[in-house]
């Protein structure tokens, strides 16, 4: 098996995807390759790393922690995702932090490169993105603080997140449902997430298979 060229790994990243051949080839000089295990963070939050991380194998999840140090899973990343681009706009810490959840390969490109492949400081695009990114960061706040809805109404959305259409187009998660994700996901206990789970279940929100999938009915989106 050839071993791909850093140029051969952009070119499959899909930021990367209307660059220039030129550019192209100067990012590829630019980036470098880290391997991160199971567990260690890719960025931290509170802290600045100062490069923005592209995710080529593997798997990260995103998470926030409050004073407290309970976490909020805000998102998982998956190859072609990236992190790190936040920061780099606006030069404020990290937001959240991103732990590779397996061993995950992620190409590293720095402040000075990064901001090559940007617009002009000045320019109306770039203010346009500062503002997106002061956008971000507040509704990461928002999702952190999970104070629009109670405990069923986080768990159905959860679970219509996770869900997909099978071939019949009914709505199912084919993988076990982790109480303890779901209850990192909305801000709850693992027992709380548990007891709504198994209430959903009795009155027929959701229906449990044989194979360790959950079915979801349609009335669920009445609560999510």
């Amino acid at each position: 098996m050839s071993i791909l060229s850093n140029l051969d790994l952009i070119r499959r990243v899909p930021l990367f995807s209307t660059l220039t051949q030129a550019q192209a080839e100067g990012v590829a000089d630019a980036v470098i390759k880290r391997r991160f295990k199971r567990g260690e963070c890719i960025v931290e939050q509170g802290k600045k790393s100062n490069c923005l991380a592209i995710v080529l194998t593997g798997r990260a999840r995103v998470v926030t922690t409050d004073a407290r140090g309970r976490e909020v899973i805000l998102a998982t990343m998956n190859p072609g995702d990236y992190v790190g681009e936040m920061s780099l706009i606006d030069n404020q810490p990290h937001s959240a932090t991103v732990k590779a959840e397996v061993q995950t390969d992620v190409l590293i490109l720095g402040r000075a490169e990064f901001a090559r492949c940007l617009p002009e400081n000045s320019s109306m695009a770039y203010a346009v993105m500062k503002g997106l990114v002061q956008r971000l960061r507040h509704a990461d706040r928002k999702i952190e603080s999970l104070a629009l809805m109670d405990v069923y109404g986080r768990v159905a959305r959860a679970l219509l997140e996770f869900a997909q259409p099978d071939k019949d187009g009914q709505l199912t998660i084919k993988d076990r449902v982790s109480r303890q994700d779901v209850a990192k996901m909305i801000g709850a206990s693992r027992e709380m997430v548990s007891r709504v789970m198994k209430d959903l279940e009795d009155r027929g929100f959701i229906e449990m298979a044989e194979d360790g999938s959950t079915i979801i009915k349609e009335r669920l989106n009445s609560l999510g």
